[in-house]
């Protein structure tokens, strides 16, 4: 324990997780996952949208996202900058505080391989200009344990998520990810973020869907993304604790294995013995979208559901 810092600190076979002092109780329910086909990406993106529409409606205030990188919400942050670009919803977007989910370590912001690169290419000026605040996680600092903390600290005095947009990322013997909580990486529902070894098949994934989604990238970045180390990533207790979930999984065109990784997801119940629960959710982290009640899916056809 970290007497320094407001999380307690747990360090697992080079996984360092970290959570709440004061940890909010566990609710261990299987509500399963309930997906919406939709026809297109661009009617995905007006769903999840709508998702932020009625967020916004049903309460005052702040209104505190978890943006996703890469393909999967990229028709949503089309259309936030197209708003951004006139007045239409600024008192919306000046409501927003805006966080990233995930990232690789070391790695310069202004790489092209940053999800924070992503979302300014792709949300625009004008969107950063209006929103109340941004912070993503910091991945050019030589203690990046500090600037997570620095980042979870503002996540938790603001009040957790409202949306935790989340993808859906395959890994192997058909197992996924959320956010970037790889298999065995010893995740519990208590750990709020961490920072994890790197594993190759989230470097390629990274690096494949920076590429698939039409990233302006190079060579040089390309080069220092493939020395990242570290994973950051928000954690389990994130997800739990977000006030709705709110996951898109548009690309299984250019990532085929999400048709058998997101169907496993769909259609393994997790065991009553919490045991055994939670070796299920340590082998294949995409099932923790099933143990939050208020969870919506947008998928597209090319899933084969």
């Amino acid at each position: 324990m970290n007497t320094k810092s407001p999380f307690t600190r747990y360090e697992d076979n080079n996984n360092i997780w970290l959570s709440q002092q004061h940890e909010q109780a566990f609710n261990f329910t299987d509500y399963g996952v309930q997906p919406t086909v939709l026809n297109s990406e661009a009617e995905v993106g007006q769903a999840m949208l709508q998702e932020l529409y009625s967020t916004a409606k049903s309460k005052n205030g702040d209104i505190n996202i978890a943006l996703l990188g890469g393909r999967g919400a990229q028709e949503l942050h089309r259309l936030l900058g197209e708003l951004a670009q006139s007045s239409q919803q600024d008192e919306l977007l000046g409501r927003l505080n805006v966080f990233t989910q995930d990232a690789l370590a070391p790695l310069s912001m202004d790489n092209s391989f940053s999800f924070v690169r992503d979302f300014e290419r792709i949300l625009g000026d004008a969107f950063f200009k209006k929103i109340k605040s941004f912070t993503p996680m910091r991945t050019d600092t030589e203690d990046i344990e500090l600037a997570l903390i620095t980042y979870l600290t503002k996540l938790e005095e603001l009040g957790g998520l409202d949306i935790f947009f989340i993808g859906h990322g395959p890994e192997e013997n058909q197992a996924s990810h959320l956010a970037y909580i790889k298999p065995f990486s010893g995740a519990q529902h208590h750990h709020i973020a961490g920072i994890i070894p790197i594993s190759s098949s989230i470097l390629e994934h990274h690096i494949s869907k920076f590429k698939a989604g039409g990233s302006l990238v190079n060579e040089r970045d390309e080069k220092e993304c493939r020395s990242a180390q570290y994973i950051l990533t928000l954690g389990p207790a994130a997800i739990l604790q977000a006030k709705k979930i709110v996951q898109s999984v548009v690309d299984a065109d250019s990532a085929p294995a999400k048709i058998k990784t997101y169907a496993n997801v769909l259609n393994t119940p997790l065991s009553a013995d919490k045991e055994e629960a939670a070796q299920q959710l340590n082998t294949n982290p995409g099932l923790w979208i099933r143990l939050h009640p208020n969870t919506k899916s947008f998928v597209l056809p090319n899933l084969e559901l």
